[in-house]
C-alpha cells in the first residue's frame, strides 16, 4: 500500500516505518493516524516482516496530536453512530494497533516526543535514544488527563511514583534522564541511532520468528496474571513454536551440527 504520511520500507525481516511530517514535527493529524493504523494492519499480515522499527522523519520523533489549523465555524455535523459508540477513539485505536502488533517493535527516538506521541513510543516494546530525544507528557498543559495509552504503559514501564511525577509536572525529561529512569533502553550517538536500532532488531530476528511473536504475546498476558495463571498460560503458549515444524527441526539440527541456524517462520 502506497501512504503520504509515513514511509515504510523493509530491509531484510526488518519493517521500517518513518513517520513523514518533519514540518509539524511529525505531529499526528487525522490522515497520519490513519495510516499508523493502516501499517501496524501490512505488517501484521506480512509474514517477511519479523521485526518493526518505528521513527520520525527530521528533528523530532512525534510531537502528539496536531492540534494546528483554523477551528471550523458553525455547528459540526453529526458523527456516524458508530464514532457515538466507539469506546477508544482514535487515541485508543493507536495504541491498541501498536501493542497488539504482535511482532517486535523498537521506536528509534530521534528527538522531541510528547502527549499522543509519547505515547506512542511507550507502545513499542523497546525504545533505542540518542541524546537527542527528549520525551513530556503535556497533556495537563491542554487541560486534559493522560490518553492513548499513556497511564497504562508508564506505569508498567517506570512504575506508578516515577510514572506519576512525569504526568503531573508535565516537565521534559532529555535522554540522560530518560536513560536512567528506563524511558529509553539503550542510548546511543545520534549519527549512530538508526544504525544501532537496525542492530537490536538483528539480534531480534535471528531467532524463529513464530517463537518470537508468541514470546512477545505470552509476556504481554502474563502482566496482568498471577502465578499459577501465568505458569498456565507459559505451557500453552509453548505449542506455537512447535508448530513451526521447519524451524523445529532447524533449532535442532544447527544445535547438533553446531551452525548458525537459517529460520523461515514455517
Amino acid at each position: 500500500m502506497a501512504y503520504d504520511n509515513v514511509i515504510y520500507d523493509k530491509q531484510d525481516h526488518i519493517a521500517l516505518v518513518t513517520l513523514n511530517r518533519p514540518e509539524r514535527l511529525n505531529a499526528l493529524s487525522r490522515p497520519l493516524q490513519l495510516e499508523i493504523l493502516e501499517v501496524c494492519k501490512e505488517i501484521k499480515a506480512d509474514d517477511d516482516a519479523w521485526a518493526v522499527i518505528l521513527t520520525g522523519a527530521g528533528r523530532g520523533f512525534c510531537s502528539g496530536a496536531d492540534i494546528s489549523g483554523p477551528r471550523p465555524e458553525g455547528e459540526p455535523p453529526a458523527p456516524p453512530q458508530n464514532a457515538l459508540l466507539d469506546e477508544f477513539h482514535w487515541v485508543g485505536d493507536q495504541a491498541m494497533a501498536v501493542y497488539n502488533l504482535d511482532k517486535p517493535t523498537i521506536a528509534a527516538m530521534n528527538g522531541v516526543c510528547a502527549g499522543a506521541g509519547m505515547s506512542l513510543a511507550l507502545s513499542c516494546d523497546l525504545r533505542v535514544g540518542s541524546e537527542n530525544a527528549r520525551f513530556r507528557s503535556v497533556f495537563l498543559e491542554r487541560n486534559l488527563s493522560p490518553d492513548s495509552g499513556m497511564s497504562w504503559f508508564l506505569t508498567r514501564i517506570l512504575g506508578y511514583s516515577r510514572a506519576i511525577d512525569l504526568i503531573l509536572t508535565s516537565r521534559d525529561v532529555a535522554a540522560e534522564e530518560a536513560y536512567r529512569l528506563g524511558l529509553l533502553d539503550r542510548l546511543v550517538a545520534h549519527d549512530r541511532l538508526m544504525e544501532e536500532s537496525l542492530a537490536l532488531a538483528q539480534q531480534i530476528t535471528q531467532w524463529p520468528p513464530v517463537a518470537v511473536r508468541a514470546a512477545k504475546r505470552v509476556t504481554q498476558q502474563n502482566l496482568n496474571k498471577d502465578l499459577p495463571d501465568g505458569l498456565r498460560n507459559e505451557a500453552y503458549h509453548l505449542e506455537y513454536g512447535r508448530k513451526a515444524k521447519n524451524d523445529s527441526r532447524e533449532a535442532f539440527t544447527a544445535r547438533i551440527e553446531k551452525r548458525k541456524p537459517v529460520y523461515t517462520g514455517t
